[in-house]
């Protein structure tokens, strides 16, 4: 049972090393973890699924707001920079990185390139979303055995 746990240890730390590895998230994840212990054991998770909520609302208001006739390119910036600053806030990186030239292209009132940079977004929102899941999955495995092994 014991090397069940080992196991999911290791299995944990590589996932976690690989998610930073891969630039889908950055120190500032680290500095969220920190924030968490007994008295508030699911902080990150709650924090991360605020996140989601967040950026699934913008990236639907985006969408919305570049299908209108005339667009409000100030509205469209608005939107990116709120959502470059929740990634930037729990440390999704890539997402926060796409946002750049989204802004710039808002700022260049660049429909074609608003448009690319919205699909690039909700890509990289996506991985970053199923990564953070997988992670939290992984992290409530390693709960649950290290809790059986507690009381045998």
């Amino acid at each position: 049972m014991a090397a069940g746990v080992l196991q999911l240890q290791r299995q944990l730390t590589d996932y976690t090393a690989s998610l930073f590895s891969e630039g889908f998230l950055d120190d500032q994840f680290n500095q969220l973890q920190q924030l968490q212990d007994e008295s508030n054991p699911d902080f990150v998770v709650e924090v991360v699924y605020v996140f989601f909520e967040d950026s699934e609302r913008l990236l639907n208001e985006l969408a919305k707001t570049l299908d209108q006739q005339s667009i409000d390119f100030r509205k469209v910036d608005a939107h990116v920079h709120q959502l470059k600053g929740s990634s930037s806030s729990i440390g999704a990186q890539r997402v926060q990185r796409v946002c750049i030239p989204f802004r710039n292209n808002c700022e260049e009132q660049n429909i074609e390139g608003c448009l690319r940079c919205l699909q690039q977004v909700k890509q990289e929102y996506t991985l970053v979303k199923n990564k953070l899941e997988t992670l939290f999955k992984l992290e409530q495995q390693l709960l649950a055995a290290q809790r059986s092994m507690s009381t045998i």
